[in-house]
């Protein structure tokens, strides 16, 4: 596997990181297999948060059995107050069973209130830092989903990593990767594959590494053939060949903004509908052309679009402010 050095973080890393989020959908048996698959393919990269429920649990109950120092670990949180993050760091730890955390990222800090919260007196990065004196946490990191915001993080100079979407169709970042490269900041890609929405991974994955400022790509992975698949692309990158990039021109010309990253962070629903899922599905039987896999997939759910009772607080979660309300009404004419 090709590895880059993470920024000024030193850490020299693969250029396909584990995206943690799937992780929590599989036992704790599995997970220790992909884990070990991880390391065969030359993995040395995880990333994980506190709001991915049991992810950092079944990683932490993996890293037990094929060791801690194997890899370096990264985890997040969206706490923004001193208290709240030093509460979450400690049960960031506990589930992943470290005495240290390698990067520790404030996740998604996309408003500028929570920007000066988390800068201010009393806030996240205040005692995030005296945990790094302590060596406790090692380097210090932000995500987000919004690439002003982000910038003006970028300037303060209190960031080793930065972490932002890229793919084929969310390239807002790649102004905000080269400062980034320029101030020897790494830079972690989150939704390579667009969440989900572009079907070509290999093609999605060679894109994002082929650009010199991006240290490293974190797909969500919890399949060995994903694990496979995506690291075939970081054990020999090539550049993308004129006939992959007219594919992924021409399908995501049909894709338009308002397509599901499948982030999850939507979740949990009060109605109980899977919500990316659903999206998911609506995809594969209106762009794919699978409609009888679909609508069967579709019809086996216990929660369906048609069962959404318009609360709204999934909307107010999403990052990427879709009308999450407006489309599963579409899912519902859709596939019923």
């Amino acid at each position: 596997m090709e590895k880059r050095v993470l920024g000024r973080t030193g850490f020299e890393i693969s250029i396909v990181g584990l995206g943690g989020i799937p992780i929590q959908n599989v036992s704790k048996k599995d997970a220790t297999t992909l884990l070990e698959k991880c390391l065969d393919m030359g993995i040395n990269f995880i990333d994980t948060a506190r709001g991915y429920n049991d992810s950092e649990t079944r990683i932490g109950e993996a890293l037990e059995v094929v060791g801690r120092d194997k890899f370096y670990i990264a985890t997040k949180s969206m706490a923004r107050t001193s208290e709240g993050v030093l509460g979450e760091l400690a049960t960031s730890m506990n589930n992943l069973k470290v005495d240290y955390i390698d990067l520790f990222q404030f996740h998604n800090v996309s408003k500028k209130k929570d920007m000066d919260i988390l800068l201010g007196k009393g806030g996240a990065l205040e005692a995030i830092k005296e945990m790094k004196k302590k060596g406790i946490v090692k380097e210090i990191g932000i995500t987000s989903h919004n690439v002003d915001i982000l910038s003006e993080l970028l300037e303060t100079d209190e960031f080793s990593t930065i972490q932002f979407p890229y793919n084929f169709v969310e390239t807002q970042g790649e102004e905000l990767f080269k400062r980034a490269k320029e101030k020897n900041i790494g830079v972690l890609i989150m939704k390579p594959l667009a969440g989900g929405a572009i079907p070509m991974g290999k093609e999605c994955l060679k894109f994002v590494l082929n650009n010199e400022n991006v240290t490293c790509a974190i797909p969500g992975m919890d399949t060995i053939e994903q694990i496979e698949e995506n690291c075939s692309v970081g054990n020999n990158l090539e550049p993308l060949t004129e006939e992959e990039i007219s594919k992924l021109d021409s399908f995501t010309k049909g894709l338009g903004k308002n397509f599901c990253r499948r982030c999850g962070y939507c979740a949990p629903c009060s109605a109980g509908i899977d919500i990316p899922t659903n999206f998911l599905m609506e995809g594969y039987y209106t762009r794919y052309d699978l409609k009888d896999w679909a609508m069967s997939r579709y019809n086996g759910f216990e929660k369906k679009a048609s069962d959404c009772i318009k609360c709204g607080i999934c909307e107010k979660r999403c990052p990427y402010d879709l009308p999450i309300i407006e489309m599963l009404e579409n899912v519902a004419t859709v596939l019923g």
